[in-house]
């Protein structure tokens, strides 16, 4: 049975969920998301285990981090779009309703499974409060939703959700090289990425399910 204080002690906590992604930009592999949630009580425990932006910290730290991460939060939740359902958003003819709008949903979608009270995000649009906004929308139950810019570099709980995502994201396309070859990073920037779209232009013709074919890389192509 279950004191009575322990359930006025539930009631009165407030829980913190950080949401980011990983693999935005990329023109190889899938765009991850991740939501991460504390006890508001908990929060600066992340700053003492030295979580930060995940593009500030090596592969090897982001996974030596993750396990710390996960043994302070209350929960967590990942989710994979692959360059198909990536694809199948950015070539929407609508407005507003392209990655942003999948970003948005996914948020949405973290948000409803961990039941936060406040959920702070890294927004995707350019327009912050607008994302906010959507993602508030899409919830079904009372949430107080804080979209910020670069949150990840000043939020330790977007940060923690940041490095999931990364983390993530680096296993996913580890297995794709596995099943594919070295492409490299995945960026249009890297040489090595445009080298292995170029040989499958060469040798096939056409790409692997593993490249989005909506980025406007592969037109230039």
């Amino acid at each position: 049975m279950v004191k009575p204080e322990a359930i006025k002690e539930f009631l009165e906590m407030t829980l913190a969920a950080g949401v980011d992604d990983a693999g935005r930009g990329p023109v190889i592999g899938p765009l991850v998301v991740a939501g991460v949630l504390f006890e508001e009580s908990d929060i600066p425990k992340l700053l003492d285990l030295g979580v930060k932006d995940s593009k500030l910290l090596t592969p090897q730290r982001r996974e030596g981090l993750e396990t710390e991460i996960l043994a302070v939060a209350v929960g967590y939740k990942v989710l994979y779009f692959s360059p198909s359902e990536v694809d199948n958003y950015v070539l929407s003819s609508k407005k507003l309703k392209k990655l942003n709008w999948l970003e948005a949903k996914a948020a949405a979608m973290i948000i409803e499974e961990l039941r936060p009270n406040i959920a702070y995000l890294d927004a995707s649009d350019v327009d912050a409060g607008r994302f906010g906004r959507q993602v508030q929308e899409l919830v079904s139950f009372p949430v107080h939703v804080v979209s910020k810019h670069h949150a990840d570099r000043d939020n330790p709980v977007v940060a923690a959700a940041s490095i999931l995502a990364k983390v993530h994201r680096d296993r996913a396309v580890a297995g794709l090289k596995k099943a594919y070859g070295d492409f490299g990073s995945g960026y249009p920037s890297d040489p090595r990425t445009m080298r292995f779209l170029r040989d499958c232009i060469r040798d096939y013709g056409t790409f692997p399910d593993c490249v989005r074919r909506s980025w406007k890389t592969l037109k230039r192509l």
